[in-house]
C-alpha cells in the first residue's frame, strides 16, 4: 500500500486517515494517556504514547502494561516502541498485534540519552546496517495490517549520518511512515533543527509519507515547515509541554492551508488564554493524571509538579507561587492556591512562546566501544545490543 499525504490536507499512514497531518511527539514522562487525552481535547491528529521498552512488554511488566492501556476515548491507539535485539523487537510487536492494543506502532531510532545510545539503541542503532534492517523488516512482518513506522535522527554526528539510507532500507521494508527530527544525536536538542535534511529526506523517500520534526514552536512554524521542506506532516513534542492548545493551533492552521476553513477564521481560533484557562487546563491534567495512576491523589500531583515551569511561561505568576505549585499534594491544595491567583490576567504574548523544554548543549554521543569502526555489527556489538534490551526510559520529543 502506498501512503501519503491527501489533496484536502488531510494525512494517510496505512489504513489511518488524520483529519490534520500532526503528530504528537513520544516524549518519555510526559506522554502519557493523561496527556495525550488532555491534547485530544484541544486538537485532531495522531497522539503517540512514551517510550516502551520491547523487553520489558515482552515480559509483561506491570509498568509496560500500564503504559501500553489507552483510554477508550482514545483512537487510533498509538505506541512506541524502543528496542535493540530483532527478535525482541518482533515478539514485542507480535504481542501488540495478538491482544489487539494498538492501532499503529513506532520504532525509536533517534533517542540520544547516554542510557540508551550506549548499548547501540536509538540514534546510534541505525549505524549499524544490518541490525537496522533485522529490527523494521522483522517488525513490519509481525505488524501485518497495523501501519508501522520509524522515527530517527539524521545521523549520530555530521561525519557518521545514517538517514538516508536507514530510510530507503525502511522504505523497502515496508513501513507505513518515517519520521525525521532535524537533529544529529550530538546535538541533542540544542542549537537549530536542520530543516534542510527534511526536505532531502522527502525528495528522497517517494513511496510512504515523510514527516518532519524538530523546531515547531506555534503552528505557523508547523505550517511554514511543510512547505518550505515538502514534509507531508509534523511531529510535535517541546512545543507543546505546557501548551495542549497548540494542537487547536494546529489543526485550525492546517485546516486553512487546504482550504476547509478561513485564514481569519484559523487566526481567530489562535490560542491566547488568559491566566484562568492555563490554571483550568492544569488542573485537568492532573485529574487525569489521578485516573491514569487509579485514583493516587498524591501520585498524580507529583506528576503535575513537573509541568508548572511550562504552563506558566510568560505570566506573570510570582515565585512563590510558582513554588508553592511545584510541591502541591493535592486538588485541594491546587485550588486554594488558583484562588490567590489572576484569572483574569491577559495572555502575555510573545513571552509565553518560543523554545520550551530542554535545550541544553552539544555532547559527544555516548556509543559501544568500537562503534563507528564498522556499519556491520559484530559479537561484541550484538553483545552490547542484548544488555541493551535492558535500558528503561529514554526520549526524543524533538
Amino acid at each position: 500500500m502506498t501512503s501519503q499525504t491527501l489533496t484536502d490536507g488531510r494525512l494517510r499512514i496505512g489504513p489511518i486517515e488524520l483529519d490534520v497531518p500532526v503528530v504528537l511527539a513520544p516524549m518519555a514522562g510526559i506522554t502519557n494517556t493523561a496527556y495525550r487525552r488532555l491534547c485530544r481535547e484541544y486538537g485532531a491528529g495522531l497522539f503517540v504514547s512514551e517510550m516502551i521498552t520491547t523487553r520489558a512488554l515482552v515480559e509483561r511488566t506491570p509498568t509496560s502494561l500500564r503504559l501500553i492501556t489507552h483510554h477508550e476515548s482514545e483512537t487510533p491507539r498509538s505506541i512506541q516502541l524502543y528496542g535493540v535485539d530483532p527478535k525482541t523487537v518482533t515478539e514485542a510487536v507480535k504481542f501488540l498485534v495478538d491482544e489487539d492494543r494498538a492501532d499503529h506502532i513506532d520504532l525509536n531510532f533517534g533517542c540520544p540519552v547516554p542510557k540508551v545510545t550506549r548499548r547501540g539503541g536509538g540514534s546510534a542503532l541505525p549505524w549499524k546496517r544490518d541490525l537496522f534492517k533485522a529490527i523494521v523488516e522483522g517488525a513490519v512482518r509481525a505488524a501485518g495490517d497495523i501501519p508501522l513506522t520509524v522515527k530517527m535522527r539524521k545521523g549520530i554526528d555530521d561525519e557518521h549520518l545514517t538517514y538516508l539510507d536507514a530510510a530507503r532500507t525502511a522504505e523497502d521494508a515496508g513501513v507505513a511512515a518515517i519520521a525525521l527530527h532535524g537533529r544529529t544525536a550530538n546535538q541533542h536538542y540544542s542549537g537549530q533543527a536542520d530543516w534542510s535534511s527534511i526536505a532531502r529526506l522527502k525528495e528522497a523517500v517517494t513511496s510512504v509519507p515523510v514527516l518532519g520534526n524538530g523546531d515547531i514552536w506555534s503552528a505557523e512554524d508547523a505550517v511554514r515547515m511543510v512547505r518550505e521542506t515538502g514534509c507531508d506532516g509534523v511531529v510535535v513534542g517541546r512545543g507543546c509541554l505546557g501548551r495542549p492548545w497548540l494542537f487547536g493551533d494546529l489543526d485550525a492552521a492546517f485546516r486553512a492551508e487546504s482550504g476547509r476553513l478561513s485564514r481569519d477564521d484559523a487566526r481567530n481560533a489562535l490560542a491566547k488564554p488568559p491566566l484562568g484557562e492555563v490554571m483550568r487546563a492544569m488542573r485537568r491534567h492532573t485529574e487525569l493524571l489521578i485516573e491514569f495512576y487509579e485514583n493516587e491523589e498524591d501520585r498524580g500531583c507529583r506528576d503535575i509538579r513537573k509541568h508548572v515551569a511550562w504552563y506558566f511561561k510568560g505570566y506573570g505568576v510570582g515565585g512563590d507561587t510558582r513554588r508553592a505549585l511545584s510541591m502541591v499534594e493535592s486538588l485541594e491544595q491546587m485550588d486554594e492556591i488558583f484562588a490567590t491567583m489572576d484569572a483574569d490576567m491577559p495572555y502575555p504574548g510573545e513571552d509565553a512562546e518560543g523554545p520550551r523544554g530542554r535545550a541544553g548543549s552539544p555532547k559527544r554521543t555516548v556509543l559501544p566501544h568500537g562503534w563507528l569502526d564498522s556499519r556491520t555489527s559484530d559479537s561484541a556489538d550484538r553483545a552490547a545490543v542484548a544488555e541493551g534490551e535492558r535500558i528503561d526510559g529514554g526520549s526524543d520529543g524533538g
